[in-house]
């Protein structure tokens, strides 16, 4: 197992936890010098917002261990490409390198809608690899759905 497939594994392991608690299952954690400093994974439902997303919340907690807004050298593995709203943060926060595991064709902003993580026209550009751990990114939450479905 590669350093990168590591860490995607720690990501689905946070969206798994989502999926515990009846939310959709999107994982997320932030490493800085080869340690994770922030996990989050989707809390929308249980938190009733919509900010509650996984990278907002592994976000936060990095800012508070590294002690800045900034999360330079930093890098995110994300099970699900990430929304407008995450990816901004994701540029915002500095953060130089992203790791995706399954693209979201009806809201991504890493490719699939948008680019915006690589946006040459923002002050900061982030460095992104797609489809790490694709298909185990992509079954937890297909299957997620399925269950939904099965149950209405």
């Amino acid at each position: 197992m590669t350093r990168e497939e590591k860490y995607m594994k720690e990501a689905l392991h946070q969206a798994k936890k989502a999926q515990l608690i009846g939310e959709v299952p999107i994982g997320c954690v932030i490493v800085y010098q080869d340690r994770i400093i922030g996990r989050g994974y989707n809390r929308r439902m249980k938190d009733k917002t919509a900010l509650a997303h996984a990278e907002i919340t592994a976000i936060r907690k990095a800012n508070k261990i590294i002690g800045d807004w900034r999360l330079d050298g930093c890098e995110i593995y994300i099970t699900l490409e990430p929304c407008p709203m995450c990816a901004g943060a994701i540029v915002q926060s500095r953060i130089a390198d992203v790791y995706i595991g399954a693209m979201n064709l009806k809201a991504g902003c890493a490719g699939s809608i948008l680019n915006l993580l690589e946006e040459q026209r923002f002050n900061h550009c982030c460095r992104v690899r797609t489809g790490l751990l694709k298909e185990e990114c992509s079954e937890i939450l297909t299957s997620f759905f399925r269950q939904l479905r099965l149950k209405s």
